[in-house]
């Protein structure tokens, strides 16, 4: 089989790969998996106007327009070669994730969906969310996108207060923001706002400022991020000063008791929503379902009966388009070991406020429980979890030093 070599714009070559033979996922293996767990989609669309200070996700500032309609052929592409892994399997969720996928027209969205409703059988209430900025819309565009198929939006507000979008490299402005939340309001039953805290120079009331006016729309669903220095980002090279570990557990805090009163719940560490307006497709994730992934740099986490796959798209878009459209998009596509999976479930599954059953988790990774036992008691004696016949739930302190409670299951 001829492999592209793709040159990239250093000259260094990258090779994609095709997807292996069907036969090789089926093979006889170490696990034994009695049921497969849900099925969600990822689609990645990698473009933004402006790379965020912050930011380490797969985005990329296009030089020029972007090509849509030549992404769109190589993500149907990417999904037909990647269909026989997934035969006879129904999606529950679909999230259209960037970059900026508002960047990106309804009649684009429109063909999307339409092309993977051709190829995948969608559940018939399936949830299909679409990020969005304030800084790439205009009126009525929010209400294209759920004409075009669109159920959830999630709008990257992260503060009403110009100030802060300024410091954060934000496109859009305080304006801007309250007029895309009003369109989402008026355009969809359901949607979403990410908040950051914890911002350079912000204080504890500027911090309830923000979440005052975000409340004001009555969301059916908030992500709350405190702001993380990653490596490889601007702000690694240059870090701003921000708040200190006291003043953000007091800003987290406060988060939650606003939250509280103004009745939505904290389901998920960063997660809050009113009832019945939690993020299935995020959800899927933190139960340890599976999802394809499609689009650059995109990853996927697949259940076969003897194993579980994970795979990443090339990265560069340009590069995952002729990969995809030559049937070879796979950067990456391995075996997770099977001492590996315990430690994966329980980096999910813990960050549930109602944590999980052993009887999902045997269920979900094909191990038995004797490889967490150890990790629980340890747990519980340091008041990190609680248990209640077969059921596990992280306690308040463990809530609150979740990557400790986390890194207890790290295999030896």
């Amino acid at each position: 089989m001829s492999i592209p070599i793709i040159s990239s714009d250093n000259g260094e070559q990258v090779i994609g790969k095709s997807l292996k033979p069907v036969q090789d996922y089926m093979r006889v293996g170490m696990l034994q998996l009695k049921s497969l767990p849900p099925l969600s989609l990822y689609i990645h669309l990698p473009w933004c106007l402006k790379k965020c200070p912050y930011c380490d996700f797969n985005s990329h500032e296009p030089r020029g327009e972007a090509p849509q309609q030549q992404y769109l052929d190589a993500l149907m592409a990417d999904l037909e070669a990647a269909l026989p892994l997934i035969w006879g399997r129904t999606v529950h969720s679909i999230f259209i994730g960037g970059g900026t996928p508002s960047l990106f027209s309804p009649q684009s969205i429109d063909r999307l969906l339409s092309d993977v409703r051709a190829r995948l059988r969608l559940e018939a209430d399936c949830e299909i969310t679409m990020e969005a900025n304030p800084g790439t819309f205009e009126k009525e565009r929010f209400r294209a996108y759920r004409s075009a198929g669109v159920t959830r939006l999630s709008i990257g507000v992260q503060s009403f207060d110009d100030r802060y979008l300024k410091a954060l490299g934000r496109v859009h402005d305080r304006a801007q923001a309250l007029a895309a939340v009003e369109e989402a309001a008026q355009s969809f039953d359901t949607f979403n706002l990410d908040i950051m805290y914890a911002l350079p120079g912000q204080s504890l009331l500027d911090l309830e400022r923000d979440l005052h006016t975000a409340l004001s729309f009555a969301p059916p669903h908030l992500s709350v991020y405190h702001l993380t220095i990653e490596p490889n980002t601007y702000f690694a090279k240059f870090p701003p000063v921000i708040p200190d570990d006291d003043t953000a557990y007091s800003m987290l805090d406060r988060i939650t008791e606003l939250t509280g009163t103004a009745g939505m719940n904290r389901y998920e560490i960063s997660a809050y929503a009113r009832p019945n307006h939690e993020c299935w497709h995020n959800t899927n994730y933190w139960e340890f379902g599976d999802y394809l992934g499609i689009g650059a740099g995109a990853h996927s986490k697949l259940s076969f009966a003897h194993r579980v796959v994970r795979q990443v798209r090339l990265r560069d878009p340009n590069r995952y388009m002729a990969g995809a459209l030559a049937g070879q998009a796979i950067a990456q596509d391995d075996d997770v070991r099977r001492s590996d999976l315990p430690f994966e479930y329980m980096l999910n599954a813990l960050r549930l406020r109602a944590g999980f059953s052993l009887q999902d988790f045997v269920e979900r990774t094909g191990t038995p429980l004797s490889s967490i036992e150890a990790g629980l008691k340890e747990a519980e004696t340091k008041g990190l979890i609680t248990r209640n016949g077969l059921k596990i739930q992280p306690t308040e302190r463990g809530f609150d030093f979740l990557s400790d409670l986390q890194s207890i299951f790290l295999a030896p």
